[in-house]
């Protein structure tokens, strides 16, 4: 199940876990919609793949067991090694190439 960590691992900007400003790649890195957008070109700095809206887990159970209550979010930030501008660079070397086809 995702961790739904916390922080935009650009700009440490708050993801909390019904955020729809936050995206993951297929490794789970995360990273605010702004970042995507304007730094990362949809190309995550850490693999080259692509991004997609991080889903909402539901805060209360629904079906039994099963809700934020029952496996909450990560309170462990990550933060890239990479800085904003090596990402920018990164990206840039990459973003006219779908993330279907890197």
């Amino acid at each position: 199940m995702l961790e739904l960590r916390p922080t935009c691992e650009c700009c440490n900007c708050p993801l909390p876990p019904d955020s729809e400003q936050a995206w993951i790649c297929s490794y789970e890195c995360t990273f605010c919609q702004h970042c995507v957008e304007h730094i990362l070109q949809n190309v995550c700095p850490n693999c080259g793949g692509g991004f997609t809206a991080r889903p909402i887990r539901p805060k209360q159970a629904y079906r039994p067991g099963v809700s934020l209550l029952h496996q909450p979010a990560s309170n462990k930030a990550v933060h890239s090694r990479y800085s904003p501008e090596d990402m920018q660079t990164f990206s840039q070397s990459l973003k006219a190439i779908r993330p279907s086809q890197r």
